[in-house]
């Protein structure tokens, strides 16, 4: 069964409050459909946002998911660009983020240990002996609350907004944390995903999204990596055998991590001798964004596949992208259409905070106090070259 909504107020002023009001003469719909049920008995809503110019936005309740984004190529033929599954039931067997909300901690903190105010944490140790992405139930696992959903129409985004509360203890993380996300789509074809979440005890927050793309079609048989990359970024971060930042920001200027210009992907990943490259059989790092944590979005992310004429450009008031060349995609797993997932099939630009900024006191600050509210907005702009 699909439903379709009218305009729901809360979701349009979250927009608002974010700066990402539109004008103009737009058309936008979204729409409401089952999308199956949980092995715990839960039902996950799909919700599917539609614009003008061919771009297609599923969203599910399971993880706050971006589940799919069909955008069309230089000729007008769509195809999906975010790698995943079919069915709810490949994402609850073997989920691996792609798409996801994750959180509370998005990306790594050493030994799964942090302190606040002299109160040790201890989290799961779920990759390599740090904590990975929230721990093995993170939000990315629950089944959000369908908020709001807003239909759009001329002069209007359509937009979908989820809501997670997350109990003091849970993960072993402190407080009781209310989670909002809201994904829009416009006429101008950006897709922006808004976050807002407070708590009630001191705790740590570094929310993202986990999409991994494939410009050129999940199943075009093409990697992922055979695009063009410009990163506005003048240092990455360093990391350990184990991913976990040394503390130092390295000049990308004279390494593989130079993506100050358009730079193919798989000329660097490929054969690559760097050994940062050689930790994680890729990319797998954090590139720190010009402009550090800003109010409004800025330009982070530039990427164009030439052959399909499919480009996408990432804005973001976070002050990092971790940028992930889909290293540990092993093939063994058959996504969307059957698609045997490989190595490089994906690539994920996640907008964030630094991976262990609890642990580290010269990055950015991850911490929330009660009072305050935690806010992010990244916008994805899709676009065509001839």
């Amino acid at each position: 069964m699909v439903k379709h909504y009218v305009m729901a107020t809360a979701a349009a002023l979250l927009l608002m409050a974010a700066g990402l009001e539109t004008t103009g003469a737009q058309a936008a719909t979204a729409t409401t459909s089952d999308f199956g049920t949980r092995q715990d008995g839960g039902k996950v809503t799909a919700i599917t946002l539609k614009n003008d110019h061919g771009l297609t936005a599923r969203i599910l309740t399971q993880g706050a998911m971006w589940q799919s984004m069909l955008v069309p190529d230089r000729k007008g033929r769509k195809a999906d660009v975010i790698l995943g599954y079919d069915t709810l039931a490949q994402y609850e067997a073997n989920n691996f983020y792609s798409g996801d909300t994750v959180g509370r901690y998005a990306n790594r903190v050493k030994a799964g240990k942090f302190a606040i105010d002299g109160h040790d944490y201890q989290l799961a140790q779920n990759n390599n002996g740090n904590s990975l992405h929230g721990g093995p139930a993170g939000f990315w696992s629950k089944n959000w609350t369908l908020e709001h959903v807003d239909a759009g129409g001329k002069g209007k985004t359509a937009s979908v907004t989820l809501k997670y509360v997350s109990q003091d203890g849970e993960e072993n993380y402190p407080g009781t944390m209310t989670v909002f996300v809201t994904y829009s789509l416009n006429d101008n074809n950006d897709l922006t995903i808004s976050y807002k979440a407070t708590t009630d005890k001191p705790t740590v927050l570094n929310l993202t999204n986990h999409a991994l793309f494939n410009l050129g079609g999940v199943n075009s048989g093409r990697s992922a990596l055979d695009a063009k990359v410009e990163v506005e970024a003048d240092t990455y971060l360093p990391t350990t055998n184990v991913a976990i930042p040394t503390g130092e920001m390295k000049p990308v200027k004279g390494t593989p991590f130079d993506f100050t210009k358009p730079v193919v992907v798989n000329s660097v990943v490929r054969d690559a001798r760097d050994p940062q490259i050689l930790i994680g059989l890729g990319i797998d790092h954090n590139f720190d964004i010009r402009g550090g944590v800003t109010a409004k979005p800025k330009l982070a992310v530039t990427a164009v596949d030439e052959q399909s004429g499919r480009g996408m450009t990432i804005s973001t008031t976070e002050p990092g992208v971790q940028f992930y060349t889909g290293n540990f995609l092993d093939g063994k797993t058959p996504g969307k259409g059957g698609q045997v997932m490989r190595m490089g099939d994906g690539m994920a630009f996640e907008s964030q905070h630094y991976p262990d900024s609890p642990n580290q006191p010269n990055f950015p600050s991850t911490r929330l106090d009660p009072g305050q509210t935690y806010t992010q907005v990244t916008v994805h702009h899709f676009f065509t070259i001839k």
